[in-house]
């Protein structure tokens, strides 16, 4: 499954987050750094799923 979510986060950062994490925090911070930048919202995504 964790592999599954990292395509996601790949694909659609907020998407891979809110299927680790739901609505929270982490979710609209993933939110606004892809609309920063699609690479900020892949990285941080990436690291919502791994460090768990």
């Amino acid at each position: 499954m964790e592999l599954i979510k990292i395509i996601f986060a790949i694909l659609l950062p907020p998407l891979g987050v809110f299927m680790e994490v739901g609505l929270g925090k982490h979710f609209w911070i993933n939110i606004i750094l892809t609309l920063l930048g699609y690479i900020p919202g892949i990285v941080h995504a990436v690291w919502v799923i791994a460090r768990k």
